[in-house]
């Protein structure tokens, strides 16, 4: 019962927010609206507020990216190899399936499960992986797909200068570093902001990102390449949170709350990026496209059974 109160409201604010925009009573305005909101206001809040009064508990930052990023490591090697000797799919598609089968969903989905599983205590370690996961990413798979096209216009200082510039700008990214630097003054937060911060504007970050993830799964379709998106599934769903674990517990030995995030956010579905990523180089979108939807649905048991797993 515990484990279906804090997964059944997640993925039933995503269920509002598609029926909401499926029946139209959600405007494609509205529904842009809310995620403006969400992504530009109210998490960058709730990340900001949580960080900046949080309790923090020690922990070793190479440890913990050593244990997420490690799972994505070998998990993009195993796409890029199954991609090549089973689905005998070109460098560059192998490059746009290995993005898929790694970069999760960790704000819309990731953030909320986090915080309704371990409370503010997930603050720390969620905000060390959110802070390098999307650069990181997108500088990777952006070399890695400009060696497969070989594109000798490329320079790898644009790339990393356009990155940080969009780094620079992203404003969940600025919220963990004003947070960070907040809580360094020891000042600590006024009941006044704070009740602004947490009552009228953090409080709605999640349900407000929720229901903008649920309407914009309206423009994904189920479609691709069976053999491709099952791999994609298998990557994602089971084989990168299996990796997370055995580095989490085993090899780097985290704490609880640290091990639990980072396995929780190995375990999220294919987000929009990844798609952006596809549809950027146009490889394989429709089978990334139906990660994913159909991910996010299959994502609503795997969370069950995880977080039964971890608490």
């Amino acid at each position: 019962m515990q484990v279906f109160l804090i997964v059944a409201p997640v993925f039933a604010l995503i269920a509002i927010g598609y029926l909401s925009s499926l029946s139209g009573l959600l405007s494609e305005t509205a529904h842009k609206g809310i995620s403006e909101f969400a992504f530009s206001i109210a998490l960058p809040a709730l990340l900001f507020r949580t960080i900046a009064i949080a309790e923090m508990p020690a922990l070793d930052p190479l440890y913990l990216w050593g244990a997420y990023f490690g799972s994505i490591a070998v998990t993009w090697v195993l796409a890029m190899v199954l991609s090549a000797s089973v689905l005998r799919r070109p460098q560059s598609d192998a490059v746009s399936i290995a993005m898929g089968s790694v970069y999760g969903n960790i704000v819309m989905i990731g953030i909320p499960l986090c915080l309704a599983t371990f409370g503010d205590a997930a603050a720390a370690p969620m905000a060390l992986i959110l802070s390098i996961n999307t650069p990181l990413l997108w500088l990777v798979g952006t070399l890695n797909m400009e060696w497969a096209e070989r594109r000798e216009d490329t320079s790898f200082i644009s790339l990393l200068g356009s990155i940080l510039a969009d780094l620079a700008r992203n404003p969940l990214m600025i919220a963990i570093v004003g947070g960070s630097l907040w809580r360094l003054t020891g000042i600590g937060l006024h009941p006044a902001i704070d009740k602004v911060l947490l009552l009228l504007l953090a409080q709605s970050g999640v349900p407000c990102a929720l229901v903008a993830l649920g309407a914009s799964l309206v423009n994904f379709r189920i479609k691709g390449q069976a053999p491709t998106l099952t791999t994609m599934f298998l990557l994602k769903l089971v084989a990168m949170p299996v990796i997370a674990w055995l580095l989490a517990f085993r090899v780097f030995q985290l704490p609880p709350v640290a091990a639990g995030v980072v396995v929780l956010f190995a375990a999220m579905p294919t987000g929009a990026n990844a798609y952006i990523f596809a549809m950027r180089y146009q490889r394989v979108v429709n089978s990334t496209s139906g990660a994913v939807a159909l991910g996010t649905l299959l994502s609503a048991a795997s969370a069950v059974a995880l977080i039964s797993a971890l608490i």
